[in-house]
């Protein structure tokens, strides 16, 4: 039997470790039919457990970076050579770790190579900003070694084409599986008030304050009409949020919800006339697209992820992250019952290589 690896040490909690469930449970078939032989190796086990997958269980990576890039570029080489000959080593973490094997590939989820941070990101969040300066080293670390890198957008696959001069017709783009994430097809009630949400962790490159912003502009005017803006930000989560806390929590018409489960979340989704999401870069923007099934309005930043994940959406207009009086201007409008600024968008289809689902992406992977 072919044999193949999954490398997944660092993928514990979120969307990342849905991948890598998605992945496995695939996997777990295609193992099961006998031809292939495959190994994950994961944080724990239990994270993410299959029948007919083999685990090699290690913590020891997660705990400082230097553990980290010891075990992609020393240990794993070894493991690779315990378990010759690999036929296809697949990181889902952006590492292209040292090891030998016929073919390899990498997930490439982060997308910081290309954020153009500014000196509050030192100040309030300085992982992030070192994080930003190093994930091009990073990614660049054995990158072609390589038969194909993968994705989940257009702009990206092109990105990372020029960045590191590689061919875009070895990069994979692998846009998420959009599941359902409830009921869309009946809305709450709306209120008379125009209410307007933003879902997002409370990170310094998701720019909350342009948010904030627009709403102290917005608090100027005579509007005539009531509106309200939810953040999902408490204003104690870290530097960056005690500072958003400090300088707008007591800002009318702005209210600071803190974290969602996702029952209160999909009531949030339900309840708001429309979506706000400034973040300033994104490998996809979730709750754009989960937003995008109740049809109701979404402003945007208008830069190229927004554009991918929100195609096919009916009511969407962009703003310049950087200039909260853009968004202020939008939201005006939206408040006084103008939608003459919204427009749908065209649904995006894809150049190949292209895999909607994980069976048509081993299909590549593993030349089929």
């Amino acid at each position: 039997m072919r044999t193949i690896v999954v490398s997944a040490v660092n993928l514990v909690e979120a969307g990342t470790l849905a991948i890598l469930r998605d992945c496995l449970s695939y996997l777990s078939t295609l193992a099961g039919q006998g031809e292939y032989r495959v190994v994950a190796v994961v944080y724990k086990k239990e994270l993410a457990d299959f029948p007919h997958i083999e685990y090699i269980e290690t913590q020891w990576p997660k705990k400082r970076w230097l553990n980290r890039l010891w075990y992609e570029y020393v240990s794993m080489r070894k493991i690779s050579k315990e378990l010759a000959p690999v036929y296809l080593w697949l990181s889902l973490h952006d590492t292209s770790p040292s090891v030998i094997a016929e073919r390899q590939a990498v997930y490439c989820h982060n997308s910081f190579s290309f954020y153009r941070w500014k000196m509050h990101d030192w100040i309030f969040a300085p992982k992030i900003a070192m994080f930003a300066l190093l994930t091009r080293f990073i990614y660049q670390t054995n990158i072609h070694k390589n038969r194909y890198l993968v994705v989940q957008q257009e702009w990206f696959r092109q990105a990372m084409a020029k960045m590191f001069d590689f061919p875009t017709n070895r990069i994979v783009v692998a846009p998420p599986q959009r599941k359902a994430i409830g009921e869309t097809t009946s809305h709450d009630e709306l209120s008379p008030e125009v209410s307007f949400f933003y879902a997002a962790s409370p990170n310094s490159h998701k720019n909350f304050e342009c948010i904030c912003r627009a709403v102290e502009m917005l608090n100027t005017k005579q509007l005539g009409k009531p509106f309200s803006v939810s953040i999902t930000l408490k204003g104690n989560e870290n530097k960056y949020a005690q500072w958003i806390g400090n300088k707008w929590g007591k800002t009318p018409n702005l209210q600071l919800v803190g974290f969602l489960n996702k029952v209160e979340l999909l009531r949030y989704y339900s309840q708001s006339h429309c979506l706000i999401f400034p973040s300033k870069i994104e490998t996809w923007g979730l709750p754009i697209s989960e937003f995008a099934t109740y049809s109701k309005p979404m402003l945007l930043s208008d830069l190229p992820y927004a554009h991918e994940t929100a195609a096919g959406s009916s009511q969407v207009a962009f703003f310049n992250p950087d200039k909260p009086e853009e968004l202020a201007r939008l939201m005006e409008q939206l408040i006084v019952g103008n939608t003459s600024h919204l427009k749908a968008l065209p649904s995006l289809q894809y150049q190949e290589p292209y895999a909607p689902n994980w069976e048509q992406m081993f299909n590549i992977l593993l030349n089929k």
